[in-house]
């Protein structure tokens, strides 16, 4: 069950059927009953924790899914294929692209309206989602894809984060960001005592998870959104208590975690008007996830490639390149996140947005999943071929 859990093919299914399903309930006679369960609020006001159902998947759970994010990203920049500034500085200028041509294309088709803030939207790449595309239907493909997929996504996320923690902190309280400084400078020192082992182990976990906890609770009262507490906590952990506790979240994260988000994100209401009456917004974003990322990763992951080729250096072909763009552009899980932080005061445009997500992603879902079934396959024909030639 757990290796099931682990699976990128069952995180990919899981996120779809939560996201389709959330949105047919809302549109069915339950909607009005989910919305009330969302909005319901916890009866921790008492302790500055005052969040809806809602905000509590989006600032608390979906906190753990960046804690195994910045796990992986320290495992990937330390010992994996970014630890090594040669071999990381192709996906890192492909990713960079990946953000930046979505982000003009947004800011191009929303120019001289109110929306323009919502440029971060679709910028993001989804990790599991687009390795269980390349999963389910990449059998045969080089390993080199999914390395340089991975190291693009991870990277993506970085730059994700960077843009949650900068572009949308509000009303920043350096106070409880002081403490938050401090309380990670304590979480960082129980993990170096961890490391040495001893009789005192179970109670410097414990010690470390109320320290993560109360890490959360500050952050949260920063003005910067709570998810980045669990990104910085993970960047701290010693690689190999990051990796068990890696090992032992990922099936929850994958199970509930993100299915959950994507559930609670995709419970709106498909608004009842025609095309030409949504805003600027769904457009641009149905438009620079599929098309912005692609034609980004694409132009700079290809010229950065022929800039920083090394002779016995495995490089990805044109094509392959291309393929990795397009899955780039499933943004899903921290697209949604974007849209909901960028039009959180506008339930109107927060609703649509969510739908340009869907639809955006959709179409880079369907497109590629057909390019990589298409490659996939000419590469295993050519695999064939070259062994029946060698047996003869």
């Amino acid at each position: 069950m757990l290796a099931l859990l682990r699976s990128p093919r069952f995180s990919a299914i899981a996120l779809l059927t939560a996201a389709v399903l959330g949105l047919v309930v809302a549109n069915s006679p339950l909607g009005p009953g989910l919305e009330t369960a969302l909005d319901a609020h916890s009866p921790w006001g008492a302790v500055g924790l005052d969040l809806s159902v809602s905000h509590w998947i989006s600032d608390g759970l979906l906190a753990v899914f960046f804690l195994l994010v910045a796990i992986e990203l320290k495992q990937e920049l330390v010992a994996g294929e970014l630890s090594n500034p040669k071999t990381a500085v192709i996906p890192a200028i492909a990713a960079i692209g990946g953000v930046v041509v979505p982000a003009g294309v947004f800011l191009a088709m929303t120019a001289g309206t109110e929306y323009t803030h919502g440029w971060p939207i679709p910028t993001a790449t989804d990790i599991a989602f687009a390795l269980g595309v390349l999963a389910m239907f990449g059998r045969g493909l080089p390993s080199t894809v999914r390395v340089f997929l991975l190291a693009l996504a991870v990277l993506d996320d970085l730059i994700a984060i960077i843009i949650i923690a900068v572009v949308f902190a509000h009303d920043t309280d350096f106070t409880a960001l002081g403490g938050a400084v401090v309380v990670l400078v304590l979480f960082w020192l129980l993990g170096r005592m961890l490391q040495r082992g001893g009789a005192a182990r179970p109670w410097l976990i414990t010690g470390m998870v109320v320290l993560g906890l109360l890490e959360w609770w500050l952050v949260y009262h920063s003005g910067v959104h709570a998810t980045i507490a669990g990104v910085a906590l993970g960047l701290l952990l010693p690689r190999p208590t990051g990796h068990v506790l890696y090992e032992r979240v990922e099936p929850w994260s994958n199970g509930l975690v993100l299915p959950l988000f994507a559930f609670a994100s995709a419970a709106v209401l498909i608004p009842d008007v025609g095309l030409g009456e949504l805003s600027p917004t769904f457009w641009a974003v149905v438009v620079a996830l599929p098309v912005g990322k692609v034609v980004g990763i694409t132009i700079f992951g290809a010229v950065a490639t022929r800039l920083f080729r090394a002779p016995g250096r495995a490089t990805l072909s044109f094509g392959s390149i291309v393929t990795v763009g397009v899955l780039g552009g499933i943004g899903f899980t921290v697209s949604l996140l974007m849209n909901e932080l960028a039009f959180a005061q506008d339930g109107e445009v927060l609703d649509e947005g969510v739908l340009a997500v869907l639809v955006g992603s959709g179409i880079s879902m369907v497109a590629s999943a057909v390019l990589v079934s298409i490659r996939a396959k000419r590469y295993r024909e050519r695999r064939e071929l070259s062994e029946a030639e060698s047996t003869e």
